[in-house]
């Protein structure tokens, strides 16, 4: 379904969102409630109380871009609120972020141990080699 290079940073927000806010309010949202700059690039997730619509914000190099869904039926999962502290906000992966859109339960799913490359690595000069 979705394709989110690596780079892409994909935001959660914790608490229901009223899914009638659009553009303006779901900006307003990136910026205050995930605390992130919305002309950032990366996605920005957000949940209605019943749990049955999402919408994604995002740039799109000339404009903002709005993604919603609704389901017909069933209900997302989100992660374990234990896992964000009391953040408002939560950083997921693009796996996550398919599982949750599948309908996949997060609870049971398993998580092998793979290498990443940290953040401070990833722009050093030797990073960038032909």
């Amino acid at each position: 379904m979705w394709s989110v290079p690596h780079q892409v940073r994909i935001f959660l927000a914790r608490e229901p969102v009223d899914m009638r806010k659009s553009f303006h309010g779901l900006i307003a949202l990136a910026e205050s409630v995930l605390e992130q700059d919305p002309l950032s690039g990366h996605l920005f997730v957000f949940i209605n109380r019943r749990r049955d619509r999402l919408k994604v914000l995002y740039w799109g190099g000339v404009g903002y871009c709005i993604w919603y869904q609704q389901l017909e039926e069933g209900s997302y999962q989100l992660p374990d609120a234990q896992a964000a502290d009391d953040e408002a906000g939560l950083e997921i992966t693009a796996g996550q972020l398919s599982l949750i859109l599948e309908g996949i339960d997060l609870s049971s799913v398993r998580h092998r141990k793979r290498f990443q490359v940290s953040d401070q690595h990833r722009d050093t000069p030797s990073s960038r080699r032909s």
